[in-house]
């Protein structure tokens, strides 16, 4: 799973889009070059929605759950078929808990101090979040001493700026609205999705050329 988030690295977010229409987005993200998923447990039927796409793209697509916030969180994720598991924030139990079941842990980190622990806990990769508001210099600042750490910068990461993210050092990105756009599933405009996705994966493949 790590050799194939270095080298693809966007993980899609979805988050909050119209119910029945998972399988359709995951589709048209993977149509697009997309092969790491994750599903934020505050979108209705989000067990349910990773359970079946886990079952539909099994070793195609990378299936995980988001926006988990507690151990029992991520227990019931992981019984529905989560491949990893992130979490917006740093807490200790839900890593030590993933990392007990096997399972990719990705927790939320800002500060260089969380970074190091969620490090040190055995997490193999910590989501620097929120990095629009942060600033995307932020990344490069904190991998000066912790060039050691992978990093998946996570929030205001869009087409402009994915290149100087990446070019700062990050393992991935993590995109939600800018890729996922539910305005765009909730009209099906699917094939924009994919579009979208494409643009993405082009400027990741630049990058990587260029880095």
């Amino acid at each position: 799973m790590d050799q194939l988030l270095d080298e693809k690295k966007i993980i899609a977010i979805i988050r909050g889009i119209p119910l029945g229409t998972g399988q359709q987005t995951a589709q048209a993200l993977y149509d697009g070059g997309v092969r790491f998923l994750e599903i934020t447990l505050n979108t209705e039927g989000a067990l349910e929605m990773i359970s079946e796409l886990k079952e539909s793209f099994q070793g195609r697509m990378k299936i995980g759950a988001g926006t988990v916030l507690s151990v029992e969180d991520a227990e019931a994720s992981i019984e529905a078929g989560a491949e990893y598991i992130v979490s917006p924030h740093f807490d200790e139990e839900v890593v030590t808990y993933c990392l007990s079941k096997g399972v990719t842990v990705w927790p939320g980190t800002m500060t260089p101090t969380e970074m190091v622990r969620a490090t040190n806990l055995g997490a193999p990769a910590v989501k620097v979040f929120p990095v629009g508001a942060l600033g995307m210099n932020y990344i490069k600042d904190v991998r000066g001493p912790l060039n050691h750490i992978k990093m998946i910068a996570t929030g205001g990461v869009n087409l402009d700026n994915i290149q100087d993210v990446i070019q700062n050092g990050v393992t991935a990105v993590g995109l939600g609205g800018n890729l996922v756009n539910n305005k765009l599933i909730a009209e099906g405009k699917y094939s924009e999705i994919t579009k979208l996705a494409e643009q993405y994966t082009a400027k990741v493949e630049e990058a990587a050329v260029h880095g």
